[in-house]
Formats: structure tokens, sequence, C-alpha cells
């Protein structure tokens, strides 16, 4: 443990705190607190300035040429906003923050004191034992469910469940010995802290135990790489550290192929006997069923609650994930049609957009929402990550014909006639899901 003076503008607010999750950016990070924390970033501000500093330092780690806030990104916010108001969301709190700002005598500090933490392990162990009690916003506001969630999610900690001791035994059963090769079972934990992560190495534990996504034999495969990363220190803890870490990890494993996306689960349970991976086995293509009318609706949400989508989470695709989870746990599809039918068009714009960006497709200024989704797919299936029947149904989303059409969801945000329905809406669910998963993923 060591203490510094460290000038401000080194100090970087958590863009991935485990308060609001990932946010993408330091400036987006400042804004989710004071809006969403307004009376007690308010007092805190106040606070800091009638006591003319601070009562505990903040606990950073160093990253780069600057050092991230671990804890105490509220104070150091309020420090940061104090010394340049503009840099305040909305014209109401850099009022507020240029009026408290006069207070301080004779001006904000240029460094404070942190407490310097280079092992990121030993910063995880510390904010564990913190935030007890906000005193209303003057002391640590406590984590909410959403908080604890997103620690669990992102470090794999304290939980229920054990997913390393899951793999060292399904690899052990497979003749491999993660004991002897001392796999480093809190970096393992770590990266599939994750039901998103856990998912696209063909496994989940959603329910607290270890059930096979896919065949068992791609599974061991991929997980005998990732063990064989983690042994061999090619992969660590800093390369693991958040979701765009993980995200990273597992799109460089897809693009080698070692991803068991194509290797569909059998019948039979894994328990019943395992089979024996054969590096030389290619596992078939999946195949791609042509669209077909809903069955009945059972679920109540857009996005089926009880399928564990594989999507891996970033900064980036922040909002996003607000949107998917509206979709998924808040809006009900036979009370809210209308407002599902437009937040799903959202989604599917955005997620294209995200894809396009990120892989720098070619598009024209004047591509509609079919030739993006077009040029998506075709990106996808030169990269290896789509078969060609799977591009030819998307290629059937320009027809204005087609029951799963671009016409059809545009029609959901500015015909005054067209009423979507729950049946149609899962539908289009169905049918594109797949296809949203891997644009987000990108």
């Amino acid at each position: 443990m060591a203490y510094r003076q460290i000038p401000l503008s080194k100090l970087r607010v958590n863009r991935n705190n485990d308060r609001h999750g990932e946010q993408g950016a330091e400036l987006r990070a400042m804004a989710w607190l004071l809006n969403s924390k307004t009376t007690h970033m308010r007092n805190l501000a106040r606070d800091i300035v009638e006591n003319q500093g601070l009562f505990e330092p903040p606990l950073v780690y160093p990253d780069g040429e600057s050092f991230t806030v671990a804890d105490g990104n509220r104070r150091v916010t309020c420090l940061k906003l104090l010394r340049d108001p503009s840099l305040a969301p909305t014209v109401d709190l850099e009022a507020y923050f240029r009026h408290l700002g006069r207070g301080w005598t004779p001006r904000t500090p240029i460094s404070i004191e942190c407490q310097v933490e280079a092992d990121r392990d030993r910063v995880d162990e510390i904010l564990y034992r913190r935030h007890t009690g906000s005193q209303g916003g003057i002391g640590q506001s406590p984590w909410d469910d959403r908080a604890k969630h997103n620690f669990v999610e992102r470090t794999g900690k304290k939980t229920r469940i054990d997913p390393a001791i899951a793999v060292s035994t399904i690899l052990h059963r497979a003749g491999y010995n993660t004991e002897a090769a001392k796999l480093p079972r809190s970096n393992l934990n770590r990266l599939l802290s994750s039901e998103a992560v856990r998912g696209r190495l063909g496994f989940t534990m959603a329910d607290g135990e270890f059930k096979l996504l896919r065949r068992e034999d791609a599974v061991v495969r991929a997980l005998l790489r990732v063990a064989q990363d983690l042994i061999s220190r090619k992969i660590v803890l800093g390369d693991l550290w958040d979701a765009d870490g993980k995200r990273e990890y597992l799109n460089h494993l897809e693009l080698e192929g070692v991803l068991p996306t194509n290797a569909p689960l059998p019948d039979e349970p894994w328990r019943d006997g395992p089979s024996v991976p054969d590096p030389d086995d290619e596992p078939p293509a999946e195949p791609q069923p042509p669209w077909k009318p809903a069955p009945p609706l059972k679920r109540t949400s857009l996005i089926p609650q009880d399928l564990p989508y594989a999507v891996t989470w970033s900064g980036e695709t922040a909002r996003l994930k607000d949107i998917w989870d509206e979709l998924q746990h808040k809006l009900v599809l036979t009370e809210q049609p209308n407002a599902i039918g437009v937040l799903f068009r959202v989604l599917l714009d955005l997620s294209v957009a995200h894809y396009i960006a990120t892989h720098t497709v070619q598009i024209r200024e004047n591509d509609n929402l079919a030739m993006k989704v077009d040029k998506a797919a075709a990106h996808m299936r030169l990269a290896g990550l789509m078969d060609a029947k799977h591009q030819t149904e998307l290629r059937k989303f320009g027809q204005s014909e087609h029951i799963v059409s671009a016409h059809t969801m545009n029609a959901y945000v500015h015909s005054l006639r067209f009423s979507p329905s729950p049946e149609h809406l899962a539908a289009m669910w169905n049918a594109l899901s797949s296809f949203i998963v891997k644009c987000l993923n990108a």
C-alpha cells in the first residue's frame, strides 16, 4: 500500500465503474454519476468545499501514463468539476459547481493524495470490503443490486457457483489434469464470470449447474485452449480486467475457429459419458432453418428471458445493453407492442451501425437499413461468421413483401395504420436475433 500526491489531470474517472457498468468514456461515466446521483453529488461537493479537502484518499491503480480511479469516482468527479465546471453535463450543474467553487480558498487543488495499488486483485478485494452506508451522499453510496451484479459479472468473485471447478472437472474427464498444470483459477473465474462469456464457450451455469450448450468435444477443445493460454500466461489478469478485454479475447478465439459456435448439442446429456475430442474432426455446420411463423406465444417479453444469449457487452454498447434489458425484462409483449416495435427497430439499427463502424464496412451516405443489413451480413459471410444459407435468408430483409423485412420494421415507426402484434414481433425476433447478437459482439 502506498500513498502519493497525484495531479488531478492524471486521474481518470473509471468508465467501467461497477456502480454503473461499462460507459465507454470518462465524461460519460462522470455524467452518469451526476445525473443518477444528483443529490448525493451536490451534497458531497458541498462537503468537500466546506472542509477544504477529502476525508478519504481515492483508491487508484496505474493505467499507462495516468491513474484510473477504482474507488472514489464521485469524489474525483466533484473535484474535476469544482476546478472546471464546464465539464458538467447540464447548465444547472455547471452553475452549481461554478458557484460552489468560489468557496474554495485559495483554489481547488491541482493534486490530491491517493492510495495507489498496482495489484488489481488487491484492488477488487479492497472494493469488496468497502461500500457500507451513504450518509445522505457525504459517505460512500452503497452498491445497489445492479452494481453488485456488475461487480460479480466482471470479476467472478464471491458467487455461489465456481465456474473454474466445473471447467476443471470436464477437462479432467477428457484426460487433462488442470491441478498438475497449475491452472490460474482466479483468472479463469474472472473470464467466466459472465453468462454471456460462458455461452460463447458453449456452456451455461444459469441455474447454478454446469450444462452444455454445444457438443462436448467442441466445448472441451475451446476450454482446453483457454486453460493453455492462462497456464502459459499468454493471457493474464490485465487482458481480462473488464468486458472489453474479455470480448477482445473471445473475438480472437472466434476468428481462429476455436469457439464451438457450429457444434450443436446432441440429445444425450453430457454426464452420460464424455466423448473423446478429435482435433481433426471438424464439426458440421449448424443448419439455418428458413423462417417459419412463430408458435403460439408463451413468452412475455420480446427477448426470451430463459435463453442464454452470448452477448459480451462493452462500453461502446452500453446504451444498447440498456435497450436490450428493457426489451428482455421491462416491456411486456401483450401490453406494450407499439413501444416494443419501435425499440426493436432502434436496437437493430444501432447494432448494425456498431458492426459497420467496428469493421469499417463500406457503405454509402444514402444506404437504408436493408442495405446496411445486407452489407453487414456479406462482411460476416466473408469473415466466416455466417454461413451462406443464413446470408440468403437475411437478403429477404430488403423485400417489402417478406414478413421479416425493413419495410415492416419501418412501419412500426412511421405508419399510422400498422399495429404490431405480439406474435409477429416474436417471429421477427426469432428470425433476426442471431444476426443482432453477431453485430453486438463485433
